[in-house]
């Protein structure tokens, strides 16, 4: 059960109406609207933190209806509030789940980035990025809600899944989704998403990770000690073959991976001594342009 430092409820609010009575019922507000920029209504997230109820362990977003059966078979709450109301982006929908398996640990505080700046500060500072832009087109700024765990964690396993048959299994298994398809604007049929799940046993931690763009630069991982994620994240697109790599040995431990579509976050990234991967994830297609950094 919760203590009083863990988050155990979420809502959202889209009109002062809803902003009233979630006060009134002894909500934490974080005093961003996710809609910044895009002229839709003020949408604000709400948290509540109740000692004896249990934590929150993930949260994740869905953008088509898609993926949705899969957070819902695997027992996620949604919060039935479009975090685009009032502007013509995605419906995008947040779901939170209370996970009781090794990979789940409970979520202590929460915040959101408005811009590219802000971001490797938060990274730096142990907060986990949700890889969902809040403002997903609707205009607007890059939106994206951090999570701060309660016990420093690591990614010790990645995935990647091509269509959506999976995802209740992914979920059961412990993974939470990067919401945000790897085929972006690429015009393939598939929608790609890489997974992670997290462990606090810094020993089982993953130490680095690469990208491949090419026959070339396969081998040339391979031959570095990197193994390779077998689902092309350029699936169904017709451009390169894009793989990602990652490595169990030696002496660091990733802490966060983001996937960054922003284009301003790049060189804030770079510029606070952040792993940067330089390989675009839509490499050889017209798809937005997508690049990894990890810490």
């Amino acid at each position: 059960m919760a203590n009083a430092q863990q988050i155990t409820k979420l809502d959202v609010s889209t009109s002062q109406e809803e902003e009233q009575i979630l006060g009134a019922q002894g909500y934490h507000l974080i005093n961003v609207n996710l809609n910044e920029g895009a002229r839709g209504n003020q949408v604000l997230l709400w948290f509540k933190k109740e000692s004896g109820n249990r934590p929150v362990t993930r949260i994740e977003f869905s953008f088509i209806d898609r993926m949705k059966s899969g957070l819902a078979d695997a027992g996620y709450e949604v919060v039935n509030r479009d975090l685009n109301a009032g502007v013509a982006g995605d419906y995008i929908f947040l779901w939170y789940f209370y996970g009781s398996t090794e990979y789940d640990i409970p979520i202590v505080d929460l915040t959101v980035s408005k811009d590219a700046n802000e971001e490797p500060v938060l990274l730096k500072d142990g907060w986990e990025k949700l890889g969902c832009d809040l403002n997903r087109n609707a205009g607007g700024n890059f939106i994206y809600l951090w999570v701060k765990r309660e016990k420093t964690s690591y990614i010790q396993e990645i995935a990647a899944t091509v269509d959506f048959s999976s995802d209740k299994h992914m979920f059961e298994l412990g993974f939470t989704r990067v919401c945000e398809d790897t085929n972006r604007g690429a015009g393939g049929q598939n929608y790609v998403f890489l997974w992670y799940r997290r462990t606090t046993d810094k020993k089982k931690a993953l130490t680095a990770l690469d990208v491949s763009t090419s026959l070339q630069e396969e081998s040339k991982l391979q031959k570095e000690g990197y193994k390779k994620l077998s689902v092309d994240l350029n699936k169904g697109t017709g451009g390169n073959v894009v793989y990602l790599w990652y490595k169990t040995e030696g002496d660091q431990s990733i802490q966060a991976m983001a996937l960054l579509i922003n284009s301003k976050a790049y060189s804030e990234y770079k510029k606070a001594g952040i792993n940067f991967i330089e390989k675009n994830l839509n490499e050889g297609n017209k798809g937005w342009k997508m690049y990894m950094a990890y810490k």
